[in-house]
């Protein structure tokens, strides 16, 4: 019976109507032969690169080796940098402006602000970075400089998520709040981001991508060297040594892909390319398993 009724319906379609479902599904198609042929060819090009030894070693024309444990290191370093400043100044502008400053020119004036500093190219973050952050505070070429400007450009991304998954919380949440006589803050703390927190996560993810895919702004700002830190004796020895990394100079993964290419070694990119697909892939199945629907008993209530 469903099947005649399919049958009856795709026979009493119009012309228009069935170019259309054939323009979605050909779009739909060439989207996903798209995504194969570049994810094959970039594997097929660089896998033959991965190896221990590539993931371990540093890059070096002297020692004749190509590696990216010192990209690896430095790239660590720029994500959690970021995320340490970026999240909290985020999160809170967004709570600020979604439940605290009303509906007055104030918000209007913010929310124009961070829409067009989400379109400002990258490389103007890397030429206000490299002026700002590099010479006028100082820092010069390091990743604490790199980190600070990828600040300005993940801000929009996490502040905007942000106010998204908040304005998404059901009003009933918070009528009941403050009908049990929940203080303002303590309405933020435990119920809107308890219950916002899946959206919070994805906007979170989705700038980690960002950040692990930026070349332009590092370039002027972090450089590119690919050095790993030389850890010292002791644990406080190593302590230091890592801390004092963040004001040094260091080249993450893209921006040794960019190097590699315009050095002509075209194999060891394409291999650096395998290992940002690879974390392309972990990341958007991390945002596919947070956005998942949840049962309607993990819904969070007041109070816990």
């Amino acid at each position: 019976m469903g099947q005649d009724k399919g049958t009856l319906y795709r026979k009493g379609m119009r012309p228009g109507t069935l170019f259309l479902l054939a323009a979605v599904y050909g779009a739909a198609s060439f989207s996903v032969v798209l995504l194969l042929g570049i994810v094959g060819y970039v594997f097929f090009r660089g896998f033959r690169e991965l190896s221990i030894r590539f993931f371990l070693s540093v890059t070096s024309s002297l020692k004749g080796t190509v590696g990216i444990a010192g990209n690896m290191v430095n790239t660590l370093y720029v994500v959690v940098l970021t995320l340490v400043i970026a999240i909290p100044a985020g999160v809170g502008a967004a709570v600020y402006l979604n439940e605290y400053a009303g509906k007055g020119r104030l918000v209007r004036g913010v929310s124009f602000a961070v829409d067009v500093l989400a379109g400002i190219p990258s490389v103007i973050f890397g030429l206000f970075g490299m002026v700002f952050f590099g010479y006028a505070m100082g820092l010069g070429f390091s990743l604490l400089s790199g980190a600070l400007t990828l600040v300005l450009m993940i801000l929009p991304l996490i502040v905007e998520s942000t106010q998204a998954a908040l304005q998404a919380v059901p009003q009933g949440y918070r009528q009941g709040a403050l009908g049990m006589g929940a203080g303002k803050w303590e309405l933020v703390r435990t119920i809107l981001l308890p219950a916002a927190k899946n959206g919070i996560m994805s906007g979170i993810i989705l700038s980690v991508g960002r950040i692990v895919g930026e070349s332009a702004a590092l370039l002027f700002t972090a450089g590119s060297a690919r050095l790993l830190p030389r850890l010292g004796v002791g644990l406080w020895g190593n302590a230091a040594v890592l801390r004092d990394k963040i004001l040094e100079p260091g080249g993450t993964l893209t921006v040794e892909l960019y190097l590699q290419m315009q050095n002509g070694e075209y194999e060891a990119a394409f291999g650096i390319g395998c290992v940002l697909i690879l974390l392309t892939f972990v990341m958007n199945l991390l945002l596919k398993l947070i956005s998942r629907p949840r049962d309607s008993k993990n819904e969070v209530s007041y109070g816990k």
